[in-house]
């Protein structure tokens, strides 16, 4: 094992137990449980809670289709789209632009560590954030759903898992890359949840010119829950999605290299 390789293990074996001593290892993942569970557990007994609601004339009768077990699954899909990044970015915000204003990037980087593997060990441990957390929601999004609805493709929901753990871990580079940039911890959230809803926006509004787009990720997810599975595009996709998440990480630590400490922003 190179002198490299060992460095970017001790880094990413800092960056596992700061994830244990923050307890995001524990609250992250319970979350996203409570989201993916509470879309098919709402969506099974919306008639009933709205029947019980009050405030209803005497006599009216509440009828909403049922969905099938796909839709629920694409909703629960939309449902981490929203609030799933919002949480992703919060809890990353401030993995690096933290670090820099307490001084502890000075402290590490000042030995010789390659910046590029400093970076590429915070990426390893939000993927790994990622990865269990979506894990967890999606897992009980698709017990519930199966519970209460009815099975559903365990193929269509393994490609729809990748799809979308892919989605979540470009929207935690951004953040990555943005808290290697900005003084802020909210402003590097605010601003990767700002570009990941523009990159989502003019996939949706441009398909056909922008098919290659890392913002067509979300699509192709929901897609493989549809009457039939969307695999136009999908490797092109993939591909332009990996190449950025690795642009991001060269980018930060670039940025990173150039202003190390606070007092150089």
């Amino acid at each position: 094992m190179t002198m490299g390789i060992r460095q970017w293990f001790v880094l990413y074996r800092k960056e596992q137990l700061e994830l244990v001593r923050s307890y995001k290892l524990l609250w992250v993942p319970l979350v996203f449980i409570l989201y993916g569970a509470m879309q098919p557990v709402m969506s099974y007994f919306l008639p009933d809670i709205l029947a019980h609601a009050g405030n209803l004339p005497p006599g009216a009768v509440i009828s909403i289709p049922k969905p099938t077990a796909s839709e629920v699954m694409a909703q629960t899909l939309g449902q981490f789209n929203t609030i799933g990044l919002l949480i992703l970015s919060l809890s990353v915000m401030g993995i690096i632009s933290a670090e820099r204003s307490s001084g502890l990037t000075s402290m590490i980087l000042v030995k010789p560590i390659s910046y590029l593997s400093f970076v590429a060990a915070k990426w390893a441990a939000m993927a790994l954030l990622v990865i269990i957390a979506f894990a967890g929601g999606f897992g009980a999004a698709l017990y519930y759903t199966t519970a209460l609805f009815d099975s559903v493709d365990w193929l269509n929901s393994l490609y729809a898992y990748l799809l979308f753990s892919l989605w979540l871990c470009l929207a935690g580079s951004l953040t990555i890359f943005f808290s290697s940039w900005l003084r802020s911890g909210a402003a590097a959230a605010a601003c990767s949840l700002g570009v990941a809803a523009l990159l989502a926006l003019t996939a949706s509004a441009f398909p056909h010119a922008l098919a290659f787009s890392p913002g067509m990720l979300p699509q192709l997810a929901y897609s493989q829950y549809g009457a039939a599975a969307s695999e136009g595009h999908l490797a092109a996709s993939v591909a332009t999605t990996i190449v950025l998440i690795l642009a991001l990480q060269f980018a930060a630590s670039t940025l990173l290299r150039r202003r190390p400490s606070i007092d150089a922003l």
